[in-house]
Protein backbone atom coordinates (compact mmCIF):
# COMPACT_ATOMS: atom_id res chain seq x y z
CA UNK A 1 0.00 0.00 0.00
CA UNK A 2 1.34 3.24 -0.99
CA UNK A 3 0.81 6.92 0.70
CA UNK A 4 -0.48 9.27 -2.16
CA UNK A 5 -0.44 13.10 -1.55
CA UNK A 6 -2.61 14.76 -4.77
CA UNK A 7 -3.36 18.41 -5.11
CA UNK A 8 -6.44 19.70 -6.67
CA UNK A 9 -8.56 16.51 -5.72
CA UNK A 10 -11.80 17.37 -5.85
CA UNK A 11 -13.08 17.31 -9.42
CA UNK A 12 -11.46 16.11 -12.83
CA UNK A 13 -8.36 14.45 -13.36
CA UNK A 14 -7.42 14.66 -9.62
CA UNK A 15 -10.94 13.39 -8.19
CA UNK A 16 -10.54 10.79 -10.94
CA UNK A 17 -6.87 9.87 -9.42
CA UNK A 18 -8.03 10.33 -5.87
CA UNK A 19 -10.83 7.57 -6.70
CA UNK A 20 -8.51 5.02 -8.29
CA UNK A 21 -5.56 5.16 -5.57
CA UNK A 22 -8.45 4.78 -2.99
CA UNK A 23 -9.84 1.65 -4.80
CA UNK A 24 -6.59 0.03 -5.25
CA UNK A 25 -6.11 -0.09 -1.46
CA UNK A 26 -3.31 3.05 -1.04
CA UNK A 27 -4.02 5.89 1.67
CA UNK A 28 -4.74 8.98 -0.14
CA UNK A 29 -4.35 12.86 1.48
CA UNK A 30 -6.43 14.74 -1.03
CA UNK A 31 -5.92 18.81 -1.14
CA UNK A 32 -8.50 21.13 -1.80
CA UNK A 33 -8.92 24.51 -1.08
CA UNK A 34 -12.56 23.82 0.50
CA UNK A 35 -13.07 20.04 2.02
CA UNK A 36 -16.50 20.54 2.98
CA UNK A 37 -17.47 21.56 -0.43
CA UNK A 38 -15.55 18.59 -1.75
CA UNK A 39 -18.87 16.34 -2.69
CA UNK A 40 -17.63 13.63 -4.66
CA UNK A 41 -14.23 13.45 -2.96
CA UNK A 42 -16.17 13.59 0.74
CA UNK A 43 -18.37 10.60 -0.96
CA UNK A 44 -14.85 8.28 -2.20
CA UNK A 45 -13.66 9.00 1.65
CA UNK A 46 -16.32 7.51 2.94
CA UNK A 47 -15.56 3.92 1.51
CA UNK A 48 -11.32 4.55 0.97
CA UNK A 49 -8.82 5.32 3.02
CA UNK A 50 -8.56 8.96 2.42
CA UNK A 51 -8.06 12.16 4.11
CA UNK A 52 -8.67 15.55 3.21
CA UNK A 53 -6.28 18.60 3.50
CA UNK A 54 -6.97 21.86 2.90
CA UNK A 55 -4.80 23.49 0.73
CA UNK A 56 -4.31 26.17 -1.79
CA UNK A 57 -1.31 26.18 -3.92
CA UNK A 58 -1.42 29.80 -4.63
CA UNK A 59 -1.72 30.67 -0.64
CA UNK A 60 1.98 29.61 0.51
CA UNK A 61 1.03 29.65 4.48
CA UNK A 62 -1.41 26.77 3.53
CA UNK A 63 1.04 24.62 2.20
CA UNK A 64 3.12 25.34 5.22
CA UNK A 65 0.16 23.99 7.27
CA UNK A 66 -0.67 21.56 5.74
CA UNK A 67 2.80 19.77 6.40
CA UNK A 68 3.10 20.56 9.98
CA UNK A 69 -0.34 19.15 9.94
CA UNK A 70 0.97 15.92 8.64
CA UNK A 71 4.15 15.90 9.70
CA UNK A 72 7.03 13.40 9.43
CA UNK A 73 5.05 10.03 7.67
CA UNK A 74 6.92 9.24 4.24
CA UNK A 75 5.04 9.82 1.77
CA UNK A 76 5.44 7.60 -1.41
CA UNK A 77 3.91 9.74 -4.35
CA UNK A 78 2.90 13.57 -4.48
CA UNK A 79 1.18 14.55 -7.43
CA UNK A 80 0.99 17.82 -8.20
CA UNK A 81 -2.06 18.72 -10.00
CA UNK A 82 -3.90 21.94 -8.93
CA UNK A 83 -3.50 24.04 -11.60
CA UNK A 84 -5.24 27.27 -13.30
CA UNK A 85 -6.05 27.85 -16.72
CA UNK A 86 -5.69 32.45 -16.26
CA UNK A 87 -8.53 33.77 -17.29
CA UNK A 88 -9.96 34.63 -20.49
CA UNK A 89 -7.39 37.55 -21.15
CA UNK A 90 -4.15 35.64 -22.32
CA UNK A 91 -3.77 37.65 -26.02
CA UNK A 92 -0.67 39.94 -26.61
CA UNK A 93 -2.65 42.90 -26.96
CA UNK A 94 -5.27 41.94 -23.67
CA UNK A 95 -3.23 40.20 -21.54
CA UNK A 96 -4.48 40.14 -17.95
CA UNK A 97 -1.45 41.42 -15.61
CA UNK A 98 -2.83 40.50 -12.54
CA UNK A 99 -4.09 37.58 -13.81
CA UNK A 100 -0.81 36.37 -14.96
CA UNK A 101 0.47 37.29 -11.20
CA UNK A 102 -2.41 35.13 -9.32
CA UNK A 103 -1.55 31.55 -11.71
CA UNK A 104 2.04 32.20 -11.41
CA UNK A 105 1.97 31.53 -8.04
CA UNK A 106 -0.53 28.79 -8.16
CA UNK A 107 1.64 26.85 -11.30
CA UNK A 108 4.75 27.41 -10.68
CA UNK A 109 5.74 28.61 -7.68
CA UNK A 110 3.01 26.99 -5.25
CA UNK A 111 4.25 23.52 -6.76
CA UNK A 112 8.13 24.45 -6.06
CA UNK A 113 7.02 25.37 -2.31
CA UNK A 114 4.98 21.70 -1.94
CA UNK A 115 8.11 19.79 -3.38
CA UNK A 116 10.83 21.86 -1.00
CA UNK A 117 8.07 20.66 2.19
CA UNK A 118 7.44 17.58 1.42
CA UNK A 119 10.94 16.72 0.30
CA UNK A 120 12.25 14.82 3.43
CA UNK A 121 8.51 13.10 3.54
CA UNK A 122 9.14 11.67 -0.19
CA UNK A 123 12.79 10.35 0.88
CA UNK A 124 11.48 8.83 4.08
CA UNK A 125 9.53 6.63 1.87
CA UNK A 126 12.83 5.68 0.19
CA UNK A 127 11.77 5.47 -3.19
CA UNK A 128 9.73 9.01 -3.62
CA UNK A 129 8.04 10.22 -6.88
CA UNK A 130 6.97 13.24 -7.29
CA UNK A 131 5.10 14.20 -10.47
CA UNK A 132 4.03 17.60 -11.28
CA UNK A 133 1.44 17.72 -14.26
CA UNK A 134 2.11 20.16 -16.39
CA UNK A 135 0.78 20.58 -20.06
CA UNK A 136 1.83 19.72 -24.06
CA UNK A 137 1.25 23.90 -24.42
CA UNK A 138 4.26 24.53 -22.07
CA UNK A 139 6.78 22.79 -24.58
CA UNK A 140 8.48 25.23 -27.30
CA UNK A 141 8.06 22.17 -29.32
CA UNK A 142 4.49 22.48 -29.25
CA UNK A 143 3.35 25.14 -32.18
CA UNK A 144 -0.03 26.85 -30.89
CA UNK A 145 0.17 30.68 -30.21
CA UNK A 146 -2.27 32.53 -27.52
CA UNK A 147 -2.98 31.44 -23.79
CA UNK A 148 0.18 33.52 -22.77
CA UNK A 149 -0.70 33.05 -18.87
CA UNK A 150 -0.97 29.64 -18.86
CA UNK A 151 1.91 28.50 -21.38
CA UNK A 152 4.11 30.39 -19.68
CA UNK A 153 3.28 29.07 -16.03
CA UNK A 154 3.23 25.98 -17.08
CA UNK A 155 6.66 25.60 -19.30
CA UNK A 156 7.83 27.90 -15.31
CA UNK A 157 6.64 24.33 -13.77
CA UNK A 158 8.30 22.09 -16.43
CA UNK A 159 11.62 23.52 -15.95
CA UNK A 160 11.27 23.52 -12.01
CA UNK A 161 10.86 19.60 -12.60
CA UNK A 162 13.87 19.40 -14.56
CA UNK A 163 15.91 21.53 -11.71
CA UNK A 164 14.63 19.10 -9.25
CA UNK A 165 15.28 16.12 -10.82
CA UNK A 166 19.35 17.64 -11.11
CA UNK A 167 19.23 19.26 -7.84
CA UNK A 168 17.95 16.37 -6.06
CA UNK A 169 20.19 13.99 -8.11
CA UNK A 170 21.49 11.97 -5.10
CA UNK A 171 18.26 11.52 -3.09
CA UNK A 172 15.93 8.72 -3.51
CA UNK A 173 13.21 10.59 -4.90
CA UNK A 174 12.38 10.64 -8.83
CA UNK A 175 11.06 14.11 -9.82
CA UNK A 176 8.91 13.74 -13.61
CA UNK A 177 6.91 16.30 -15.37
CA UNK A 178 3.24 15.50 -17.14
CA UNK A 179 1.00 15.92 -20.28
CA UNK A 180 -2.52 14.51 -19.27
CA UNK A 181 -3.83 14.69 -22.59
CA UNK A 182 -6.61 16.41 -24.06
CA UNK A 183 -9.14 15.63 -21.07
CA UNK A 184 -13.13 16.22 -20.92
CA UNK A 185 -13.03 18.05 -17.45
CA UNK A 186 -14.09 22.03 -16.90
CA UNK A 187 -10.77 23.17 -18.33
CA UNK A 188 -10.58 20.80 -21.30
CA UNK A 189 -14.03 21.36 -22.24
CA UNK A 190 -16.55 18.57 -23.87
CA UNK A 191 -15.00 18.07 -27.16
CA UNK A 192 -11.59 16.66 -25.54
CA UNK A 193 -10.15 13.46 -26.56
CA UNK A 194 -9.81 11.78 -23.15
CA UNK A 195 -12.15 10.90 -20.34
CA UNK A 196 -10.98 11.74 -16.90
CA UNK A 197 -10.68 8.06 -16.33
CA UNK A 198 -8.26 7.18 -18.96
CA UNK A 199 -5.90 10.22 -18.18
CA UNK A 200 -5.86 9.24 -14.48
CA UNK A 201 -5.30 5.37 -15.37
CA UNK A 202 -2.90 6.91 -17.60
CA UNK A 203 -0.68 8.83 -15.29
CA UNK A 204 -1.04 6.42 -12.31
CA UNK A 205 0.87 3.40 -14.74
CA UNK A 206 3.40 6.05 -15.50
CA UNK A 207 4.43 6.77 -11.96
CA UNK A 208 3.91 3.18 -11.28
CA UNK A 209 6.51 2.48 -13.37
CA UNK A 210 9.20 5.28 -13.12
CA UNK A 211 12.79 4.65 -11.32
CA UNK A 212 15.44 7.08 -10.72
CA UNK A 213 16.37 6.82 -14.22
CA UNK A 214 13.58 8.33 -15.20
CA UNK A 215 14.47 11.29 -12.68
CA UNK A 216 13.59 14.72 -15.36
CA UNK A 217 11.58 12.98 -18.09
CA UNK A 218 8.69 14.71 -19.74
CA UNK A 219 5.61 12.14 -20.26
CA UNK A 220 2.28 11.68 -22.13
CA UNK A 221 -0.34 10.29 -20.11
CA UNK A 222 0.07 7.02 -22.48
CA UNK A 223 4.08 6.69 -21.54
CA UNK A 224 5.39 8.58 -24.31
CA UNK A 225 8.30 10.85 -24.06
CA UNK A 226 7.01 14.25 -24.88
CA UNK A 227 9.70 17.08 -26.73
CA UNK A 228 10.54 19.71 -24.63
Amino acid sequence: MATVLITGANRGIGLEMARQYAEAGDKVIACVRDPGAATELNKIAKSGDVSLEQMELGDFDSITAMRKRIGDVPIDIVINNAGWVGGGKQGIDDVDIKEWHRTLDINTIGPLILAREFKSNLAASGNGKLMNVSSQLAASTWPMGGMIIYSTTKAGLSKITQILAIDWKDEPITVAVMHPGWVKTDMGGPNAQLTPEESAEGIRNVIAGMSKADSGKFYKWNGEIHPW
